[in-house]
């Protein structure tokens, strides 16, 4: 086909000589994007001016993403070239930094219009192709993004017609006589291959996985740990794709047939993106693949269009988030790092869409943990890509914190708690002098206070009924008052042995933050309407030198008659068990009955001595 476009338009095939003679001082050149950057086309470009030096200056160069050759970035050229990225990359960061390049902050899916609109006119497009088809038709591949856009409003389009350059479905296809030049060159495209995702990002995919449901449509960005997320939803059902960048994780969901887009709203049975960096294996898998169309970011990263699609879950990362919930993605202070990409509009795309939610996915530290990622307030300098109001769940390797609805104090609290427990200590200080939590907040540092999550269970009650049994978190505050708020003043008082109703601040703390070491506080939890909902706790304090524990439990007054309490209590026995301890002692009410049958049932050798109304139990383990 190639030859037989050879014969048909004669004018189009020159040498490249003659190719970039057509460029002129002044003239804005764009750049294909990450792998699908022409590479024979940007060498041939920098020959041109080592052997012409005078032919042209002050060109600019605009381009998303640089992986590939950068010549043109180099100190050498500043008089012929002057890079500006949409998206600040590896090999252009130095030079941006240095002044010897610009960066340009723009929401990705605003690009095209750019273009389009001559706000920034393009005089020369570098673009690579696949070969044309009988129709005279090439496919912009694996990278359509701004790409297309970009071919629409240059001036002069020359492409390079690769033969390893998937012809891709979708909006992707440009005939030939909409071409001025093209360049026959057969070579590897680039390939993006992550680093192998270690434990840390091992463990925030498996929080990630606990948030993703059956037919929700995913948006995943790029990087070690969104790849470990995308290996830790194998075990969805009908995911749908709707995103910037395919990726090799994408690719093998969809062979594990996890992603069948047949819950999709919009493109139904299709998995839609804008471009794709990854390897060989998934080129080949994109080419002529009928299940993916590849469309440009004014479409994809358009955020009404993502909120089309139900129940759409974007996942992005960070480099930073603040106590209150803002979070730069692209820039460290003052020190330029990446861009705004489509991170912003996905997420906001994702909280309009029905049943939607956002997800920032970051690791707690960098620098070899040197650096907490979680701050009280971003750098100065550093640009808010993501608003307080943009984020539902924030996830690192030491758990999930819910923002969504939450106020500033129990945001900095999720927050905090989630943090790498090094800076757990800092964090509660800085945020007490900005008075961002109370001023007496208190928090036990180290590994006495480090959230224990191997003890959550899951239990069916002999009701049937599931409960989610966990230790109590320092970020339950909240959750816990209205739990208490919601038990009668007779289950207040047989659980106190009090009339006292108040669940104030100062006394609520002495549940939630705890020395797991020394005390345990177990919920029993449900989820209601989405969220989670208290339905039960059981505690117990150790008494050394007994090498025995106090316990006590208290069920909401709706819940009780339904096993909650014997699955407390057992699993409450369980733990004590585990830690080594002989027994129980509990105080009961003499006309506690309830109480007093179920801890008769549990097994336990008791002995009761009765007292002002008042039975003191004494409980073994011995059988």
């Amino acid at each position: 086909m190639l030859d037989s476009m050879r014969r048909a338009y004669p004018e189009k095939f020159v040498p490249a000589e003659r190719i970039f003679s057509h460029i002129h001082p002044g003239d804005r050149i764009f750049v294909g994007t990450g792998c699908g950057e022409p590479q024979r086309l940007v060498r041939g470009l920098t020959e041109y001016v080592r052997s012409h030096p005078k032919a042209f200056f002050d060109a600019e160069v605009l381009q998303v993403w640089n992986l590939g050759v950068s010549a043109y970035s180099d100190d050498k050229f500043r008089e012929n070239f002057r890079y500006n990225a949409f998206f600040i990359g590896e090999n252009t960061r130095e030079a941006v930094n240095r002044g010897l390049a610009d960066y340009t902050p723009i929401f990705l899916s605003a690009v095209p219009e750019l273009f389009l609109q001559k706000r920034i006119p393009i005089d020369v497009a570098l673009i690579q192709t696949s070969l044309p088809d009988a129709h005279g038709y090439v496919s912009l591949g694996i990278s359509v993004d701004i790409v297309k856009a970009a071919s629409e409003g240059a001036s002069l389009l020359v492409a390079q017609a690769n033969s390893r350059m998937p012809r891709v479905h979708g909006d992707t296809f440009i005939h030939i006589r909409d071409i001025d030049f093209v360049v026959a060159c057969d070579e590897p495209l680039l390939e993006f291959k992550t680093v192998v995702s270690d434990e840390i990002a091992e463990k925030i995919g498996r929080y990630v996985g606990r948030i993703v449901q059956d037919g929700d449509t995913i948006q995943v960005g790029y990087g070690s740990i969104p790849n470990a997320i995308l290996r830790h939803l194998r075990d969805k059902q009908h995911l749908g794709v709707h995103t910037e960048l395919f990726t090799d994780g994408i690719m093998d969901l969809m062979q594990r047939g996890v992603v069948d887009n047949t819950m999709k709203v919009l493109n139904r049975d299709k998995t839609v993106a804008a471009f794709c960096m990854g390897t060989r294996e998934t080129y080949e898998f994109i080419h002529d693949n009928p299940g993916i169309e590849f469309r440009p970011v004014s479409y994809t990263n358009n955020p009404l269009t993502i909120s089309r699609n139900r129940n759409v879950t974007a996942i992005n990362s960070a480099l930073e988030i603040d106590l209150t919930g803002q979070a730069s993605s692209e820039s460290l202070g003052k020190y330029f790092f990446s861009g705004i990409g489509g991170q912003a509009d996905f997420m906001r795309g994702a909280i309009l869409s029905q049943g939607g939610k956002s997800i920032l996915a970051i690791q707690s530290t960098a620098e070899h943990g040197k650096v907490s990622r979680i701050v009280p307030f971003l750098k100065e300098g550093a640009g808010v890509t993501l608003t307080r109001g943009d984020v539902h769940y924030v996830v690192t390797e030491f758990g999930i914190a819910y923002l969504h609805g939450k106020n500033i104090r129990e945001r900095a609290m999720d927050l905090i708690a989630i943090a790498h427990p090094q800076f757990r200590t800092w964090l509660i200080e800085e945020a007490k002098k900005l008075s961002l939590i109370y001023g007496d907040q208190a928090f036990i540092p180290g590994e006495r206070g480090e959230y224990p999550e191997t003890l959550e269970a899951y239990r069916t009650t002999k009701y049937g009924l599931g409960l989610f049994l966990r230790p109590i978190k320092i970020t339950d505050e909240h959750a816990l008052k209205d739990f208490f708020y919601s038990l009668s003043e007779d289950s207040m008082y047989h659980r106190f042995v009090s009339s006292r109703k108040d669940m104030h601040h100062d006394r609520l703390q002495r549940f939630a933050v705890i020395d797991y070491t020394k005390e345990m506080v177990i919920l029993a939890v449900v989820e209601e309407g989405g969220n989670e909902l208290i339905v039960g706790m059981g505690q117990y304090f150790i008494d050394e030198a007994s090498h025995t524990a106090e316990v006590a439990f208290v069920v909401r007054d709706s819940w009780q008659g339904r096993g909650i309490g014997g699955e407390l209590l057992s699993y409450l026995a369980y733990l004590a068990r585990k830690a080594g301890l002989h027994g129980f002692s509990a105080q009961v009410l003499t006309d506690n009955r309830p109480m007093l049958q179920l801890f008769e049932h549990m097994g336990f050798g008791i002995e009761k001595r009765a007292e002002g109304g008042m039975y003191e139990l004494t409980m073994s383990f011995r059988e």
